[in-house]
């Protein structure tokens, strides 16, 4: 009866830092609320091997992340980060309308570059740029050393940096070309 309850308040202290990390790496609601849910699913199967309820967190993220990826080749699914997207619609009162567009503009030629990445580069970036884990919690989460962690998200974020810039690229060379034919 401990064990029930003890994982009942792990699902309710946990499930929206779950629900967020799920919903950043599936960019879909419905595949973000399935993983959250077969993250809790095996976390109860397995409650047994939590030896530490203070890393608890840490322990259902590693869990999510595994679910995340597997939910992912399944469905082959490629995208990311969609609720950044909601966090500028919710500003909208505070940005005019122009301002409002070229910020979702860019946050797409991001989210675009995102889906080039690999998944563990992707876990990187919202673990350590969204959801602001240190060092050693990301390390936790993901199975590594800190050492990785560290000169992996440097990689990640030249890689992404990379791949705005080329996709930036792309698409000034695609709408001059577009204006010159319209001409």
């Amino acid at each position: 009866m401990s064990d029930r309850l003890d994982i009942e308040e792990l699902c309710k202290s946990y499930y929206l830092d779950i629900y967020h990390f799920s919903l950043y790496f599936s960019n879909n609601k419905q595949d973000a609320e399935d993983i959250t849910q077969e993250t809790f699913l095996k976390a109860i199967h397995n409650f047994r091997l939590l030896k530490d309820s203070e890393r608890a967190k840490y322990w259902l993220l590693s869990i999510a992340r595994h679910t995340a990826i597997d939910h992912m080749r399944k469905k082959k699914i490629k995208s990311v980060l969609p609720g950044l997207i909601e966090k500028f619609a919710k500003n909208e009162q505070d940005d005019s309308t122009i301002d409002q567009i070229l910020i979702k503009e860019k946050w797409e030629e991001v989210q675009r570059s995102l889906l080039k990445l690999k998944p563990h580069y992707r876990s990187l970036l919202i673990l350590r740029g969204i959801q602001e884990l240190s060092v050693k919690e990301s390390a936790e989460v993901l199975g590594c050393t800190e050492l990785k962690v560290r000169v992996d998200f440097h990689r990640a974020v030249k890689m992404l940096k990379r791949e705005v810039i080329l996709s930036e690229g792309v698409e000034r060379n695609e709408k001059s070309r577009k204006s010159i034919s319209r001409s």
